[in-house]
């Protein structure tokens, strides 16, 4: 069994969910013969982008949780140390059963019922569970508290043979560097021919066009293209970098967190450890303050195309985008909670320790460009419509690129805390995260 069986099981799952279903319960029975599994349901969730979920049951009944991480051209020999975590202190779900070879990465759970805050926050972004915003807000709170603390109890240099091993470098780099890249938009600049095309809403381009276009976004203007970028990011996200590391979850988006209402106070509990490792605590922060923030649009096309207002105009190599799209008060808590908890204390951390790297704007904004650009193929018509595809391109180059002229959002945001750190005053005004 290698891991070219998991990533058809989580493409089945959404279309022959019976087959997919029944390839699982083969592998699940050879990887695991002690646990008598009986049935395997999968559960597809549009969180589960690469990876997926559910449920078994035994032969006496008893049923069991599961999940997997499907990464291609994987290059990382050791995943989910869930233990380094809970030494630590984080609250992490440990595994039952685990199996973590390359190729054959699956672990089992006691059953959870607590929601994801991903589903929670998505049904009161709709306007659901309005009671349940204040909760959690004050669990996002303490958890972010927390994070700086195990942040700064683990802060510690980080040789660049160490950090080269890094697992969680497999979210960024290799995914620039090993294929996936090439496979969604191209090869990397300079490295050959580029024949694939992107459907925009006014029509088909080569994806070279795009790549080398220049942008100009609700005002913003770039002077670096797509290709400027990727180049950008490869030298910036070389793993092989001595630096400060922190012990870290790596992936803690909202779909591998879960919300706990029961205890007082209510508290967030890790899950899927997958990335987990020591690394640098930038590269920690940038999954959840981009897919937590930004990212409905990539886990909901459809129904965010419905309400998006985008617009695209041409000329002299340039392309002149002009959209709207307006961050709920959900979004805009998990944004702020993790730049006043977590992200700014760091720097600042960071900072008085002498370690604060002078690019580390660059590094950050270099890992943020790779969330919306190589977490999903954007050119795949079956799954985005030229509106989302359109977008998700815009927040490529927002992340990823610096804005001249007006400010985007992000680079407002990174303004105020360069300041801060600059200056030592108090953090960042409210009206930045706006």
């Amino acid at each position: 069994m290698t891991d070219d069986l998991l990533q058809r099981v989580q493409v089945l799952q959404f279309d022959n969910r019976p087959e997919a279903e029944r390839l699982l319960l083969s592998f699940v029975r050879e990887q695991f013969p002690k646990l008598a599994v009986s049935e395997v349901q999968l559960r597809p969730q549009v969180v589960s982008l690469n990876s997926f979920n559910g449920f078994l049951t035994l032969d006496d009944g008893n049923r069991l949780f599961f999940k997997t991480h499907t990464e291609d051209d994987t290059t990382i020999s050791e995943y989910y140390n869930a233990k380094m975590l809970a030494d630590t202190g984080y609250p992490v779900i440990q595994p039952l059963h685990s199996s973590t070879q390359t190729g054959q990465q699956l672990l089992i759970y006691e059953l959870i019922e607590d929601p994801s805050v991903f589903d929670l926050a998505w049904r009161i972004e709709n306007g659901e569970d309005q009671d349940k915003l204040p909760i959690l807000r004050k669990a996002q709170h303490l958890a972010d508290k927390r994070l700086l603390d195990y942040h700064k109890r683990t802060l510690s240099p980080q040789t660049a043979e160490d950090a080269a091993t890094a697992p969680i470098h497999q979210l960024f780099y290799h995914r620039l560097m090993g294929g996936r890249l090439e496979r969604f938009y191209g090869p990397l600049p300079g490295k050959g021919e580029n024949k694939r095309s992107v459907t925009l809403p006014d029509g088909v381009y080569p994806l070279e066009k795009i790549r080398s276009v220049k942008w100009i976004i609700n005002g913003q203007k770039y002077d670096e293209s797509i290709d400027d970028l990727i180049n950008n990011a490869v030298s910036l996200l070389d793993p092989a970098q001595p630096g400060p590391s922190v012990v870290g979850h790596g992936d803690a988006h909202n779909g591998n967190v879960f919300f706990r209402e029961g205890g007082e106070p209510p508290s967030l509990l890790y899950f899927d450890p997958a990335f987990a490792g020591r690394h640098h605590p930038l590269l920690d922060l940038t999954k959840p303050l981009f897919h937590n923030v930004f990212a409905m649009w990539m886990y909901f096309p459809d129904e965010i195309a419905s309400r998006l207002s985008i617009s695209l105009k041409r000329y002299n190599g340039t392309f002149e985008v002009h959209y709207e799209y307006p961050l709920p008060e959900v979004r805009l808590m998990f944004l702020r909670s993790k730049v006043d908890h977590v992200l700014l204390p760091i720097l600042q951390e960071l900072k008085s320790r002498g370690e604060l790297r002078p690019d580390w704007r660059l590094h950050l904004k270099a890992a943020l460009f790779c969330c919306p650009f190589l977490t999903l193929d954007l050119t795949n018509a079956d799954r985005f419509p030229p509106a989302i595809t359109l977008l998700g391109l815009v927040m490529a180059v927002e992340m990823g690129g610096e804005s001249t002229e007006v400010r985007s959002r992000i680079d407002q945001l990174l303004d105020e805390i360069a300041r801060v750190l600059a200056m030592d005053t108090s953090p960042p005004s409210d009206r930045w995260y706006r």
